[in-house]
């Protein structure tokens, strides 16, 4: 009755000590592939993150590397030229942003120093920044980097570089060739972007073959663990069934055995 009410084998150690331990291992690598899960769903969306940044910095330079080129044109007049160094500027203070994302109030591009800016306001770089690697452990003995290189992505030259074009353009003696100068640079910059992000991809492939593999290791350890805890409950109802005709045979045969006889009621 107890195994019909729990649908359990066996509600307490000592009903199968080794049942028992059997659960207790289960239990153990099943924790433990649920924890790899949440880490995998860490660096998940860390690299998301990182990727949709990438995403958006890279459409920034592009955007940049059109107002340079029409800038170069010596035929813009003044009050034209200003517009197009508000813009640049605007998109600089866009990259510092991006530079700064934060997830789970933890900052992406700022190496190990998370809980840090990797710009200040100004796009200085924080005293505290690092380009150092964040490797989360995802599997037994497997890390995996959850962050990108910021160096790369979001670099100090960048930021300075993209200044040096807000400030030129704001200046009446730079010259179209002065500014085309600036190209070779913002492709430069772009660059170190698509081979970060193509970095970033190649591991966001494994991260999806690890977390595969993870639901699967979940799913069988969860299908073992009932086997070896959960009752059969058509075996269990068939053996109370059996129990309960027995007993009640047993109390049949002794109703019949004590039956009165008329010598008890003669004493």
């Amino acid at each position: 009755m107890e195994q019909l009410s729990t649908g359990k084998k066996i509600n307490q150690p000592s009903d199968d000590p080794v049942v028992a331990m059997r659960g207790v291992d289960y239990r153990s690598e099943l924790s433990k592939v649920e924890q790899f899960e949440r880490n995998m769903s860490e660096v998940r969306t860390w690299m998301d993150s990182s990727d949709e940044a990438m995403d958006e910095a890279g459409q920034s330079l592009m955007r940049v590397r059109e107002l340079v080129t029409q800038a170069s044109n010596d035929s813009y007049e003044e009050n034209q030229r200003e517009n197009m160094a508000s813009e640049v500027e605007q998109i600089k203070d866009h990259l510092i942003e991006l530079a700064n994302t934060k997830v789970n109030n933890k900052h992406i591009f700022n190496g190990t120093h998370t809980d840090t800016p990797r710009f200040d306001n100004n796009g200085n770089l924080s005293g505290e920044s690092n380009n150092k690697a964040i490797n989360i452990e995802v599997s037994d003995g497997v890390e995996l980097r959850a962050n990108v290189d910021p160096s790369n992505a979001f670099s100090e030259n960048m930021i300075q570089g993209l200044e040096n074009i807000v400030t030129d353009l704001r200046d009446n003696n730079t010259t179209g060739d002065d500014l085309d100068g600036y190209l070779s640079d913002i492709d430069q910059y772009s660059q170190n972007i698509v081979d970060e992000r193509a970095d970033l991809g190649a591991r966001m492939n494994r991260a999806e073959l690890i977390e595969t593999r993870l639901s699967q290791q979940e799913i069988t350890t969860k299908d073992v663990m009932s086997s070896n805890e959960d009752a059969d409950m058509s075996e269990v109802i068939t053996n109370l069934r059996m129990q309960e005709n027995v007993h009640r045979a047993a109390l049949s045969a002794g109703s019949r055995i004590i039956q009165p006889t008329l010598m008890d009621f003669l004493r």
